[in-house]
């Protein structure tokens, strides 16, 4: 179940920046999820505390590439991201365990 809900954790500067400060993690999620599946579905698969959950549906974009002959139209498809913020105190390691 929640793997159908959170496809992955956005690894961005903003993103990063986010976690560091204020504990604000941000994730693809299926565009059909509301917020409190959303807020199930990462306490459930990091058994964290979530103290709240904002949702944001990116537009799709037109793309263009060119080739020798043509130029290649398409478009990038819309998707909605998840930031989750967690109580304070609490942690995601969304790298997993490193040994140095």
């Amino acid at each position: 179940m929640a793997k159908q809900i959170l496809i992955k954790p956005v690894i961005t500067e903003k993103s990063t920046k986010l976690a560091d400060k204020r504990s604000t993690y941000v994730f693809v999620v299926n565009k059909n999820a509301n917020k409190i599946e959303v807020k199930n579905a990462v306490e459930k698969f990091y058994n964290v505390s979530v103290d709240s959950v904002n949702t944001a549906v990116m537009p799709a974009k037109p793309k263009a590439r060119s080739t020798k002959t043509t130029i290649v139209r398409g478009r990038k498809a819309s998707y909605k991201k998840a930031y989750v913020t967690l109580t304070p105190g609490e942690r995601i390691d969304i790298f997993g365990a490193t040994e140095e």
